[in-house]
């Protein structure tokens, strides 16, 4: 199996790296990373149409079996080259992360760890995004052997098209893992999201920040609903935003010109 790894955290952050390092246990899988140069959160699916793109390869001195690629661009950028260009062959599969912090809810549609693999079904190729809910000294290991069972449950269960999973895991120990959890996209809202400042020149600036509102989603079978229950989210993500209820509707309407 050819595995693709990319995340927005940058190609030297620990998450990729440990995932790789885990997932190399497997003989038969060959490992790809593509990543972007720098950290780049929060970019969601933006990719780059007005400057070069430049692809350095690295060698990763701790593990010399994984190959990579350095990438000054956004994560849908990193899988877009890869597939497109860089790799021998399409992978089979295109992981994205382990992210540093949640990818949960309506915050998906900003992630650039989701976007990444995003772009991997739109080019055709089943996906995960995995998230683990952790800023503060993340332990990233149980995360990445979780997913190394994943792939051996589900990889004779082609995925349908169009459609990742998004897979957030709770910053807790194996033992307070409540369990695995097939969820929806919840709601995440924030408080006081804009702090306002004022520069030496005493001109205003803003900073986003903003607090999660721990309220805002209660619903039960939500993504944000499980991970605050101590359980694995696995959400399947359909990237066709289409409200196939309202067509019809639509339709029935007068539409004068």
């Amino acid at each position: 199996m050819i595995i693709l790894l990319t995340n927005d955290d940058g190609i030297y952050a620990e998450g990729i790296q440990i995932l790789g390092e885990t997932l190399l246990q497997e003989e038969d899988f060959n490992l790809y990373i593509a990543a972007p140069d720098h950290e780049r959160s929060a970019t969601g699916h933006a990719i780059t149409m007005h400057r070069p793109l430049r692809a350095e390869e690295v060698k990763f001195l701790h593990n010399s079996y994984l190959k990579g690629w350095s990438i000054n661009g956004t994560p849908a950028d990193c899988v877009k080259l890869a597939v497109e260009y860089l790799m021998p062959r399409k992978p089979d599969l295109v992981i994205s992360g382990i992210n540093r912090g949640a990818n949960l809810g309506t915050d998906v549609l900003y992630s650039g760890t989701v976007s990444a693999a995003i772009e991997a079904t739109i080019l055709g190729i089943q996906s995960f995004a995995v998230s683990l809910t952790a800023y503060e000294n993340p332990d990233f290991r149980f995360a990445a052997n979780f997913l190394l069972r994943l792939i051996k449950k589900i990889k004779d269960h082609k995925l349908p098209e169009k459609t990742l999973l998004n897979i957030n895991v709770p910053a807790v120990s194996r033992r307070q893992i409540a369990g695995v959890a097939i969820t929806h996209l919840g709601i995440r809202q924030y408080r006081n999201a804009f702090q306002k400042r004022i520069d030496p020149r005493g001109r205003s600036y803003f900073w986003m920040a903003g607090e999660i509102d721990e309220s805002a989603d209660e619903e039960k079978g939500s993504d944000v609903n499980a991970v605050k229950n101590g359980y694995i989210s696995i959400t399947p993500v359909h990237f066709d935003l289409t409200n196939y209820k309202l067509i019809e509707e639509l339709r029935n309407i007068n539409w004068e010109i």
